[in-house]
């Protein structure tokens, strides 16, 4: 195995996708293995690599990592995504597990019936414009800088718009009254879109 981080996880965004996010931002190349079957998960369990028997797997500094909370909490700490002390770290930890609500919404999404998913989609619109981005758009101008935390780009800040833009494939508007995240988007956009086309 090289020394490049090594994903496990099914061929889709799912609970890997953060991860691949995180990964970027800090510049990492990184290596996917895509379960295509039933027996390769199971070959991973009988093995005892997947300490809980699910995924996503991450293959870093020699651990064999599950759970993706304690995945990206290593990879934030380890490239500098994580705050510079105690204090900042928890509002990156509150910022963060705030996005992982909303985001647990979309990651369900396609798997709802075909009958609900416009019920879901208000429920989306709903809850990211009444209660998520009206929580950032006031912690960014209260803030006064372009970043959540600190003055330097965090693993919020990657989460959160890794979020927006899962809102946006679907409610391509979301965003109109909320001009501070358009700004935080366009000014983060530009490095995390080169750095995932050089690690895709």
């Amino acid at each position: 195995m090289s020394g490049k981080p090594r994903l496990t996880y099914l061929n889709g965004r799912g609970r890997m996708e953060p991860v691949r996010w995180l990964l970027a931002a800090a510049g990492v190349e990184f290596e996917e293995i895509f379960l295509e079957t039933r027996e390769q998960y199971e070959k991973l369990i009988k093995d005892g690599v997947l300490m809980f028997q699910q995924v996503p797997l991450v293959e870093i500094d020699g651990m064999k990592m599950v759970q993706t909370r304690a995945i990206l909490s290593y990879i934030a700490g380890k490239y500098n995504l994580y705050g510079k002390d105690l204090k900042e770290r928890a509002l990156i930890d509150m910022y963060v597990e705030g996005i992982t609500d909303l985001m647990q919404m979309i990651l369900v999404f396609p798997f709802s019936p075909p009958e609900a998913k416009e019920k879901n989609i208000d429920s989306i619109k709903e809850r990211a414009t009444n209660r998520y981005f009206p929580v950032f758009e006031k912690v960014l101008k209260q803030h006064g800088q372009d970043f959540l935390v600190g003055n330097k780009f965090s693993w919020a800040d990657v989460q959160l718009i890794e979020a927006i833009l899962a809102v946006e494939e679907k409610i391509p508007a979301v965003l109109s009254g909320f001009p501070q995240l358009q700004v935080t988007l366009l000014l983060s956009m530009p490095k995390l879109r080169s750095q995932r086309a050089i690690l895709k």
